[in-house]
Formats: C-alpha cells, structure tokens, sequence
C-alpha cells in the first residue's frame, strides 16, 4: 500500500498544478471526494459477511493500484476526481481492514512497538517510490502518465503474488457482524474524529503550499518526501517503545502541543526552507497517532474490533470530507487561516488526551471516572 499510495501522494500537487490547472477550490474538492469512501469505512462490516478481512485486504489493494494505474491517463477535474475515487475505496478499506486485524493479532503489550516497526517498513517501500519517482522524473523525464502507469501495474502484479503465497490466518476472536457503538468508547470517538479534521491540514493544504508559495518542483517535493520517510524509518520504532513506555496520555500530549507550533508556523512562514523543517517535524509528530489505536486496544472487547475499526475510519472522515473543500474557499482568502485553524484541532484534541488514564483498560476508559462497569 505504501508504495503505491505514496506515489499517487507526492505527484498529486504537481500533476494538478501543471497538467489540470488546480486552484485551492479543485484541490479542496478533490481531496474531499478522496474522503468520502473514508466516511463510508463503516459498510466494510457488511462486506465481512461475504469475505474474510484477509481476502478484503488483497482486494482493496487491486483496487488501489488500479485507480493509481488510471490516475495519468486524466489530467482533468472530471477524470482526476474518478480515479480518486477508486483509489480512495481501495485505500481506506485496506486500511480499516489493516488496523483491525493489526489489533486482533498483537498482544497488547507488543502492540506499540510493533505499530512503530511498521511504520518504518512502510517507510522503506516509500523510499523506494519517492527515489523512484526522483530519478525517472529529473534525470529519465518521464511522464505523469507512465509514472503511475508503472507503479499501478507492479503494485497490481505484487498483490496478485501475495494473493498466491499467503495462507488464510485463522481468527482470534469471531467478529461482531454489526455496527458497534458503545457509550464507553466515547473518549476514542472524540480523539478519532479531531484526528482526522487535523490531519486534512498537512496532508491537503502542507504540500499544497510547498508548490503553491514557494514553487517546489517535483524533484524538490519527491526529496522532501525522502527526507520524512527517512526519519520515519530510522525513528518510528523509538517512538512505539517511547509510547509503551511514557503511556498514551502523556504521548499524545507531546504530539498535540508540538502540532499547535507548527501549525501556526505554517500560518507565518516566508521562508521556503523553514516550511521545509517545519513539513519533515510535523511528519515525525504524526507517528505518535499511534497511542490512540493502542488506547482503544487496550479499552475494547475482542470482539468489537473489526466493527469499531470500521466506525473509527467513518468518524475520522467525517470532518474529512467537509474541511478541505470549504477550507480550499479559505484559502483563496487567506491561507495562513487554514493552518490557525489546524491548530485549534489540536488544541481541542489536547484537551481530550488530558482525559486518557495512565493505565487505560476495560472499565478504566477514562480519568476521573475509573469505573468498573463495563456498557
């Protein structure tokens, strides 16, 4: 997934610049549509019915690699809005599918690090992609179209191979079939849903800046790219030990008050290698999101996890899909507007990890009301 998604991600700003003529109004509505299947994550419970999380797993990524594969053969708004949705659906199935079984799989005192050393192996195939990208783009000049075109057609064939080689693993725990939602997993809704409008900053608005105000290249946005996954690689596991280690609470503090700085640095920056810094150290922060998903393992009954896992991704896009088209309008005013307002999410989603006991667990969901009944 990493290393075909990361290629759709670091040539989007360029590719929508330079070959569709974007304004902060198409991109906003492009990345909105983008969120849309992220909203509906919660229908993959019905899918469950007919397919095994593995299978659904294998499926959502063709998908994926199908919408990249289609992605250069439509420089329009029309046609890039398509492909991104079929993109999308791939994704963020995947993804629900990916933290579920992550969390039915790992004992939760492994769970952190674990997060961690995944992070940095997705790390190394961005790497792969984004020195790819480099080199056949600057130095082989080649195309937006036979860019995607090769990595939507390796990440298929690849899927296809892993479809042969791996066997069904069996279930822990037999899944609920229906929705889930539980009074005692407020406190993760919350965390969740501030999670996703404050991601909407950096991953539609940060890059955009970078080629909007200060004229990255896609050489300069690919090194970039490099240079967070780098210290993605080298990092991401410290920081699932550093997160095992300090607890939840206190790891999300660090994360949602160095988030605040930054965001309000995006609003004030003039300087094209300070917005630099400041796009690699916001990247870094975001490996501490982990906590939340280790804090909900820790909350949640085995059997709720697949469900949860789907409500989680539509709540997390539920601001998802609003901010960036109505944030696009903002930025056309004022763009420096769009990251104080990041930063407010932030300041919301601190108040909430306040909230996080030191030793979350079935009954003891929330501090100051460590309650042993279970709703």
């Amino acid at each position: 997934m990493p290393l075909v998604f990361s290629v759709w991600m670091v040539l989007l700003n360029n590719f929508v610049v330079e070959k569709a003529n974007f304004t902060g109004v198409e991109i906003g509505i492009l990345q909105s549509l983008r969120e849309i299947p992220g909203f509906l994550a919660f229908t993959v419970i019905y899918l469950l019915l007919f397919i095994k999380e593995q299978k659904l797993a294998l499926l959502s990524l063709a998908i994926t690699s199908i919408g990249v594969f289609l992605t250069g053969f439509f420089p329009s708004a029309f046609g890039l809005y398509i492909t991104t949705i079929i993109m999308s659906v791939g994704f963020h199935y995947f993804e629900t599918v990916s933290q579920s079984l992550t969390l039915q799989w790992l004992d939760k005192d492994k769970t952190a690090h674990f997060m961690g050393k995944m992070l940095s192996a997705k790390s190394i195939a961005s790497l792969i992609a984004f020195s790819s990208i480099w080199l056949l783009m600057e130095y082989f000049t080649w195309s937006y179209q036979a860019t995607y075109a090769l990595f939507g057609g390796c990440a298929l064939i690849i899927t296809t191979l892993l479809a042969l080689a791996f066997k069904q693993f069996p279930d822990k725990a037999e899944q609920n079939k229906k929705l889930v939602l539980k009074k005692r997993y407020w406190l993760f809704y919350a965390l969740t849903f501030f999670s996703g409008a404050r991601r909407q900053i950096f991953v539609v608005f940060a890059g955009f800046l970078m080629v909007e105000k200060f004229n990255y290249s896609v050489a300069e946005i690919s090194a970039l790219f490099l240079i967070n996954y780098v210290f993605n690689w080298l990092f991401a596991p410290s920081i699932g030990k550093l997160i095992a280690r300090i607890g939840e609470s206190a790891a999300l503090r660090i994360e949602y008050i160095g988030l605040m700085v930054i965001f309000i640095s995006y609003g004030l920056v003039e300087n094209a290698n300070i917005a630099a810094a400041l796009y690699v150290i916001d990247h870094l922060f975001f490996a501490l999101a982990i906590a939340i998903k280790t804090y909900f393992q820790k909350i949640a009954s085995p059997e709720d996890i697949a469900s949860t896992a789907g409500v989680s991704f539509t709540i997390n896009h539920i601001a998802a899909v609003v901010i960036p088209a109505l944030l696009g309008l903002l930025w056309i005013v004022n763009s420096s507007w769009v990251f104080f307002i990041g930063a407010g999410f932030a300041a919301c989603s601190l108040i909430l990890a306040l909230l996080i006991p030191k030793q979350p667990r079935i009954g003891v969901e929330v501090r100051f009301k460590e309650s042993p009944q279970v709703s």
